[in-house]
């Protein structure tokens, strides 16, 4: 559909280099899709171009091949794997990600999507240890993976890190080595011969065709499945904005805050501005400090803003009154997400962000050269370990709730919730979470609808929820009733509790 730019010609594509055995979508389906540009299937199928050698999203605005040209791939590995180039103008490393699956009736897809997650993630583990990390042997990683992905876990990986490495090239200002470190590979050398043989061309030639970024004005672009309800996931940040590490515009569209961020087993701190755009663009400006790390900050960004979510599902579950592009804003760190529902026990909104930004000042690291009003980052889990119960209560903490916070942070290392969804699955969780003291079910399920972006959370005994559900039916629910009602929802029950939430406004 595209071509890699024009000031130099391109060798005509090697169509006997191209696999045909790697496996592909039916055309007939996903034609129509192509000729509309529908944005709904944005990222969740690429189209090949035989006569050009070149993959694009469905959206890409060029003239339309030829069926006859098409190959249909369910993913941009599967495209890369039939020997396929990323299209420089739709930009294939943009495309919103297909989100983790969560059912429980198809075990192995989930594995095989936490197992994607985690190889995303930017920590540089090889296979054998997510492998260990989940619990599974190594041989059934991969055949699960094959199976979801049609690719080994290794060329899924390579795919991401060249698409990484693609977008820095194009987005960023940092020098090729720095990009070809940050993207995941190990050496430069490595990197130049990966990006040669599949795409063609020199890592310094891409970036010769394109606009190099200037330094100052570097942003991350990343895309969003539309429709995307901007206003909402800013009003729902902005009462929770502590100060000191957050400023949330919501005229300006806007989100500024400190974060820090483990990557190759050192943490980087900083900071970043996302500024949301038209159309489903979204730019984030960072600082220095931060774009080593961007392999490993991108995951939790999209997490975050949860740009991933399948708008169209949610809607249907939620019902006709549903706000389109209903989003549940995530976690950019846990440890702090925990902190924030420990503090926001029994209190209001106001009330468990004044405590926060008490908490900040008190035990948060500074942090200079970071745009107005963001002075911190947030408290480190080893420093609230060590930390006196009387130094947190004098910050007007009850010491219930401070005790509470200290277990927290001493028994961090050790949780599973740490790291994020694992073969023992939600009840698991909640199980872990529960044991700590001061952690009821209402926490842990607050926990894991944020910090682990699980859509169908709901908190147990939430008297604004309770008052909501009880105004849709008309009469006063038992704590089983309450339950009960909640149940048409599924399985986004907590994207619910943001939708009744609102409703009581």
């Amino acid at each position: 559909m595209s071509d890699y730019g024009q000031s130099q010609p391109l060798p005509r594509p090697n169509m006997t280099a191209m696999n045909t055995d790697v496996p592909t979508l039916d055309a007939q389906a996903c034609y129509p899709a192509l000729l509309a540009r529908d944005a709904r299937f944005d990222g969740r199928f690429f189209v090949g171009v035989t006569s050009t050698g070149v993959y694009c999203r469905p959206i890409c605005r060029v003239r339309t091949p030829k069926l006859a040209n098409c190959r249909f791939f369910g993913s941009a590995a599967l495209a890369e794997a039939a020997r396929f180039r990323p299209c420089m103008k739709c930009r294939p490393e943009l495309a919103p990600l297909e989100g983790e699956a969560w059912t429980v009736m198809d075990a192995s897809r989930t594995l095989a999507r936490q197992a994607a997650a985690l190889l995303e993630a930017g920590e540089q583990e090889t296979v054998a240890e997510i492998a260990g990390r989940m619990g599974l042997s190594d041989r059934h990683l991969r055949r699960i993976f094959a199976a979801e992905y049609g690719v080994t876990p290794l060329q899924y990986l390579q795919t991401r890190r060249l698409l990484l490495a693609k977008h820095l090239l194009t987005d960023s200002a940092l020098p090729v080595a720095e990009i070809a470190y940050a993207a995941g590979f190990a050496s430069l050398r490595r990197f130049n011969a990966a990006f040669l043989e599949h795409y063609r061309m020199q890592p310094t030639a891409l970036r010769r065709e394109g606009r190099v970024a200037e330094a100052a004005n570097a942003a991350l672009k990343l895309t969003v499945r539309e429709p995307y309800d901007v206003d909402g996931v800013l009003n729902f940040l902005l009462p929770r904005a502590m100060t000191g590490i957050e400023q949330v515009d919501v005229a300006q569209a806007r989100v500024d805050r400190s974060i820090s961020v483990q990557h190759a087993g050192q943490t980087r701190r900083g900071w970043l501005s996302v500024q949301f755009r038209p159309a489903g663009r979204i730019e984030v400006a960072l600082s220095s400090s931060l774009w080593p790390a961007v392999a490993s900050l991108l995951p939790l960004l999209r997490r975050w803003l949860d740009l991933d979510a399948d708008p169209e599902a949610i809607a249907a579950a939620l019902g006709p009154d549903a706000v389109p592009g209903q989003r549940l804003p995530g976690a950019v760190d846990r440890f702090e997400l925990a902190v924030r529902a420990v503090l926001g026990q029994q209190v209001t909104v106001a009330a468990a962000r004044t405590l926060g930004s008490r908490f900040v000042e008190r035990f948060g690291d500074p942090l200079e050269s970071a745009p107005a009003g963001i002075t911190h980052t947030f408290p480190r889990p080893e420093v609230i370990a060590a930390a006196p119960i009387e130094r947190i209560a004098e910050l007007g903490i009850i010491r219930q709730r401070g005790e509470a916070l200290r277990a927290l942070a001493q028994a961090w290392p050790q949780l599973a919730f740490a790291r994020g969804p694992s073969p023992g699955g939600i009840d698991e969780a909640l199980a872990e979470l529960q044991a700590l003291p001061g952690i009821g079910p209402w926490t842990a399920h607050y926990m894991l609808m944020r910090g682990w972006s699980w859509p169908d959370a709901f908190p147990p005994g939430d008297v604004a929820l309770k008052n909501a559900l009880t105004n849709a039916v008309g009469r006063e629910l038992s704590p089983k009733a309450y339950l009960a009602a909640a149940e048409k929802y599924r399985p986004y029950r907590s994207y619910a509790v943001l939708h009744l939430w609102r409703s009581l406004v």
